[in-house]
């Protein structure tokens, strides 16, 4: 039986989430100090469903007033929250996780609803780990006098946290659990794509009881956060997203006194050795780019293979993604899932025509999109020179690019022949080589023979333009503490 035969045989059958679990209402205001309310000047916004531009819901289109009504909300609750016993905080962010844990299929449904990424990946690795930051910053919550940072450190008052659309709960978990481990309140500005799930969350904190005003939730335009980051009554920033942004803020609080962690974009170099185990390095390739349709700040988007196994690999590489399956996202068995909005979609086929127009070869498996929706089919590059755009700018889509190497300097020069320096990957059978590439590349993380995996006692963060300051692990609760 030829292989036609058998994949025709094998084909997988529709193995559709439903969607019942998951209750969307109308609409949605802003929640501030323990309330739901509708935005000072009445503005509203529409969140639509990326695979099928479906409108989910209307939401409160937080402005200016608002934010002030929000660190209001936040400076009052703050004298009561921070002086309560770290094992009472570390009790509502237990409550917050477990809750998470009991509705965890519900917020993974919702989640593919507003964002595009799969089922299998908001059901097997965000909603897991979203639980396991607020479980690890629980057990922090009243041990800070051994985190290493002197005795008694204080809290810093009110949070600022601006979180980007392409891991919308994983995102609020790494900035809210930390904050509220340290005693800070926290007003946070949602993504205007993704808002359903960190208004979902607001729920979740009046479920745990958490006392009114400790968290306040936004969901808003750009606007909205510049008016949080540059509000006199803040203390603390925490921003993940562009670096065009990151600039922006690092301009605005310049001359305060606010502490500022800025974690922001990426162009993650996955570097092959010619004794890597294939299979398994073409697994850790897929998974470092393709994982949430390349929407990842630290996706390993250039591919650097020694010059000596880049055919074999290529053809491995190229085998893999013809597997791929492109399409529903809440089918349990979708690998790609929707780009997260029309203007993604937009930049992402503007960069690649550039790379083609700069005669990079770009190639894709044999792919059939949906007529609705915002799809882009997983693409390669080869024949790339570290001059080409797709080399150097961050495309934040599902687009490798692939280029050579002789030797390990040459893989280290060209791996960090960039402006920013958030992640990469080594693959190799030689500890000793894993451990002498990834003490000369300039990345705040190094995976060796794996690829995105994350762990919340593991700090996580960048060097250069990829921002400063580190999330995760106890280096994570330095941001929100006066040491």
């Amino acid at each position: 039986m030829n292989r036609e035969n058998v994949s025709s045989v094998f084909a997988y059958a529709p193995a559709p989430e439903s969607r019942s679990i998951v209750d969307i209402a109308p609409s949605y205001g802003l929640f501030i100090d323990g309330e739901f309310t509708e935005a000072a000047d009445g503005k509203v916004f529409k969140t639509v469903s990326p695979s099928s531009e479906e409108v989910l819901a209307e939401i409160a289109q937080a402005g200016e007033a608002d934010v002030d009504r929000a660190v209001q909300a936040a400076r009052k609750a703050f004298e009561k929250w921070s002086a309560l016993p770290g094992s009472e905080r570390a009790k509502y962010l237990f409550r917050i996780a477990r809750i998470i844990q009991e509705r965890s299929r519900e917020l993974a449904v919702l989640e593919t609803l507003d964002n595009g990424k799969p089922i299998k990946e908001t059901r097997d690795a965000d909603l897991p780990l979203v639980a396991a930051h607020f479980f690890y910053y629980a057990g922090w919550a009243d041990k800070l006098d051994h985190a290493g940072f002197g005795a008694n450190p204080r809290p810093l008052g009110v949070a600022g946290q601006v979180i980007p659309w392409n891991f919308p709960l994983l995102m609020l978990a790494w900035k809210i659990a930390p904050a509220l481990a340290t005693g800070n309140t926290v007003v946070l500005k949602s993504a205007e794509t993704t808002p359903l799930s960190a208004l979902f969350f607001a729920d979740i904190c009046r479920q745990a009881g958490l006392p009114k005003g400790v968290v306040n939730i936004l969901p808003g335009y750009g606007g909205a956060g510049a008016a949080l980051v540059a509000h006199p009554d803040v203390n603390k920033v925490a921003f993940t997203g562009s670096t065009a942004v990151g600039k922006e803020i690092a301009r605005t609080v310049a001359g305060t006194r606010k502490k500022v962690t800025l974690e922001l974009g990426g162009k993650g170099a996955n570097i092959v050795f010619d004794d890597a185990p294939i299979d398994q390095a073409v697994e850790g390739i897929v998974n470092g780019i393709f994982f949430n349709q390349g929407q990842v700040c630290c996706a390993g988007s250039r591919l650097l293979v020694q010059e000596s196994i880049h055919d074999e690999l290529l053809d491995s590489l190229k085998r893999r993604l013809s597997t791929l399956r492109l399409g529903d996202p809440l089918d349990k068995n979708t690998d790609i899932g929707a780009i997260n909005s029309e203007e993604q979609l937009t930049r992402i086929t503007s960069l690649v025509e550039q790379g083609e127009a700069e005669g990079a070869e770009r190639w894709s498996p044999a792919c059939e999109l949906p007529e609705s929706g915002y799809w882009f089919a997983p693409t390669l590059f080869t024949n790339v020179t570290q001059a080409h755009t797709v080399a150097r700018d961050e495309i934040f889509g599902p687009v490798l690019s692939v280029l050579t190497f002789r030797t390990p300097d040459e893989a280290v020069a060209k791996a960090n022949n960039t402006p920013y320096g958030l992640s990469a990957g080594v693959w190799t059978e030689k500890g000793s080589r894993i451990l002498a590439v990834a003490n000369k590349l300039r990345a705040g993380v190094v995976w060796s023979n794996t690829f995105n995996k994350f762990d919340p006692t593991s700090p996580f963060g960048g060097y250069k333009e990829s921002g400063f300051g580190r999330e995760g692990g106890r280096h994570g609760l330095e941001a929100y503490l006066d040491v």
